[in-house]
């Protein structure tokens, strides 16, 4: 499953190998039998899961309805579908991701849907780990954060045993705390595993440029699918924030829900609109067009196709637009600082030869989509600066660690999942705004420092290994994700590394980092032939 073919090492020229004999009449009868079974290995599987997946439904119908029912099917479905087969499963997951929010309220938001994604990811994972551990191969990805992720994951564990433990004997009225810390936990390091994940299930060349081009697609898509939600609400189609008073005209609501995506705030007549996209609440929109940034950067100057080069632009335009019209400050602000970023980190604004002319393409796109309606962006511009002046980040940031370590109650935390959003079903959360902050209500000072040492060694090995790929496309693609895993590091405004997409995103990228010097030794496969026999037969490098 893990094994990866090798250039050949030295200073020779690689030779094609035409000499390699075409596949016999036996071995492609042997090949052909073989696709068939697994055809019917695949066929059967389905056929079971889709009876058992119904029946289960129709018992879960007579309990809780049809929110219940059609998860419950569809999840029996899912996981044993991603566990069989895992790297489809990693593909689907990433395809599910920018749309979940949208099909949590297609299918009526059930509770169980908002950990629909871990249908895909969790089984794929248990899957890598038993491949691993047969294999003898290690599961944590790099080694050298080992003794950095050990240090952080016994302070999670004094804190759950102890703090999360403690209130467990005396809890208040409703509260899990043994499972608020351990949902707490799980959103602090669960997608850890995803760097292996993707090491290992990302086989070649083939495999990355077809993730990567799938990532851009999925960002075309959800842009086109965020522009139309701001035309439906510009034309009156969706009514927008409507009907409240008071607060509620400033505050994003489901009740104005428009075409995808969840909570929505719409109100022009107050200068007000904040759309969430595809995704459930508008910041998490926010910060997937600002991850989008640095996708849309690898595939514009990494990418080997031209064409794919220039729709990597496109999706970068669609990603600026999205910015501007969706109401979200930080949007406005972090998309082009990254791009400057990026261009400065990986030397982009050195290579003249890539730079000029698609940087001077996306420079003339851009003015022609900003000249066109000059006054929004003009509004979003005073809207920007007036919050920036009202509540300028950098004090916005102080004033939330002083006032948390106020308020922590132990040097080791007040408990996993107190301070996270996802996990108020299980007991009472506090909001913390600010991720570092908020790292130290709930795990407490050694917590935050365990936390900060984990990422600055994940970031330290990222630059190293990146830094040894040979393949200029290979290198720029590693050199921009790992910019990302960079500033999501220490990013501390707000917690995107707390929900999607970022809480996925950022160990995605890592995985991608950690795996491009492997691709970077393999051999780049040639097109298939066809011999005078007609026998077609593919030709490797030696």
């Amino acid at each position: 499953m893990f094994k990866t073919k090798k250039k050949t090492k030295g200073g020779k020229k690689k030779q094609k190998a035409a000499d390699k004999p075409a596949l016999s009449l036996k071995e492609e009868l042997a090949q052909k039998r073989k696709a068939t079974q697994a055809r019917k290995e695949l066929t059967g599987l389905v056929s079971k899961l889709i009876g058992g997946g119904l029946f289960l439904g129709m018992l879960l119908f007579f309990v809780g309805g049809i929110k219940l029912a059609a998860p419950g099917a569809l999840g029996i479905i899912v996981l044993t579908l991603s566990y069989k087969y895992p790297r489809p499963a990693l593909f689907a997951f990433v395809i599910y991701l920018p749309f979940a929010g949208t099909v949590i309220y297609i299918l009526g938001n059930s509770p169980i849907l908002q950990l629909a994604k871990d249908a895909f990811f969790v089984p794929f994972a248990i899957a890598v780990w038993q491949t691993c551990k047969q294999q003898k191969q290690p599961f944590l990805i790099p080694q050298t954060v080992k003794t950095p992720f050990l240090i952080l994951f016994s302070c999670c564990m004094l804190t759950l045993l102890f703090i999360n433990g403690g209130q467990q004997l005396n809890p208040r009225p409703g509260e899990v705390p043994i499972g608020l810390g351990i949902l707490g936990l799980k959103v602090l390091i669960g997608y850890l595993p995803l760097i292996t994940c993707v090491y290992y299930l990302i086989r070649t060349q083939q495999d990355f440029w077809w993730l990567s081009r799938l990532q851009i697609l999925l960002i075309i898509v959800c842009c086109v699918l965020g522009m139309i939600q701001y035309f439906l609400l510009t034309k009156g189609v969706c009514k927008g924030t409507v009907g409240v008073e008071g607060d509620l005209l400033f505050k994003a609501s489901l009740d104005s829900r428009c075409f995808v995506g969840g909570a929505l705030l719409y109100t022009p007549e107050q200068g007000v609109i904040r759309l969430p996209g595809t995704f459930v609440a508008p910041w998490q929109w926010a910060w997937f067009l600002i991850s989008c940034t640095f996708f849309t950067f690898a595939t514009i100057f990494s990418d080997k196709s031209i064409i794919w080069r220039l729709i990597g632009l496109v999706a970068l335009v669609l990603v600026f637009v999205n910015a501007v019209v969706c109401g979200q400050r930080i949007s406005l602000a972090l998309v082009p600082t990254c791009f400057v970023l990026l261009l400065l980190l990986t030397g982009q604004l050195a290579n003249l030869k890539k730079f000029i002319p698609l940087g001077g393409a996306l420079a003339v796109i851009l003015v022609i989509a900003l000249a066109a309606n000059p006054t929004l962006v003009q509004d979003r511009i005073d809207s920007f600066m007036s919050r920036w002046n009202a509540s300028p980040p950098q004090q916005f940031i102080v004033d939330q660690f002083e006032e948390n370590w106020k308020a922590v109650d132990t040097p080791i935390g007040s408990g996993l999942g107190r301070a996270t959003n996802s996990a108020r079903i299980l007991g009472s959360t506090k909001l913390v705004e600010t991720y570092y902050p908020k790292v130290l209500y709930e795990v407490g000072i050694t917590g935050v420092l365990a936390f900060l040492l984990f990422v600055t060694s994940l970031t330290i090995a990222g630059f190293k290994t990146y830094r040894t790929i040979k393949n200029p496309n290979l290198r720029t693609y590693g050199a921009s994700m790992w910019v990302f895993v960079l500033f999501i590091s220490y990013n501390t405004y707000y917690y995107p590394l707390d929900v999607d997409p970022v809480a996925v995103y950022y160990w995605f990228c890592a995985g991608i980092v950690f795996k491009l010097p492997v691709l970077d030794q393999q051999e780049i496969p040639e097109e298939p032939t066809v011999n005078t026999k007609g026998n077609k037969k593919r030709l490797h490098k030696k």
